[in-house]
């Protein structure tokens, strides 16, 4: 009845003002119910092929967790490794000169196969890696260790 008063209810909405939807209209009515929409569709599977983003919202991203480090609470029962942090061996020596004459010293530092071992590895420090990079070189030159084993 409200309709027949008003005469510009009746008819079609004008460009200069258009009819404003209501704002608790779903926009997608699925199986489960009405959803609103999503980024990529409610239709798009989720998992698969492509990447995926699981860590937390790009706007967070310091601070602490609440459920303990990465990858979540600590599990109960379950030990926790413990890495011991490595020291350099010739710091705790207090050794300022690696002698490349010494081999069976230069030898714990070299893989089966000749290769220097990397300072991830056996925890000594930047300048002694260099030192004992440079020692290791040289003993090679002068045959006490080898370039290399036969396979």
């Amino acid at each position: 009845m409200a309709d027949q008063d008003n005469p510009q209810a009746s008819a079609a909405p004008s460009a200069a003002a258009p009819e404003p939807t209501p704002a608790a209209a779903p926009a997608h009515s699925g199986p489960s119910g009405p959803t609103t929409p999503t980024r990529f569709g409610s239709d798009r599977p989720s998992g698969g092929g492509g990447r995926s983003h699981s860590g937390p919202p790009r706007g967070d991203r310091g601070g602490p967790r609440e459920g303990g480090g990465p990858g979540g609470p600590p599990r109960r029962g379950k030990r926790q490794f413990f890495r011991k942090r490595k020291v350099c061996h010739f710091c705790t020596g207090k050794i300022d000169f690696i002698d490349y004459k010494k081999a069976d010293a230069l030898n714990q530092f070299i893989q089966d196969r000749g290769k220097i071992l990397p300072r991830r590895m056996t925890g000594t420090c930047s300048r002694h890696q260099r030192w004992l990079c440079e020692a290791i070189k040289r003993a090679r030159n002068i045959a006490l260790l080898p370039f290399a084993t036969e396979l």
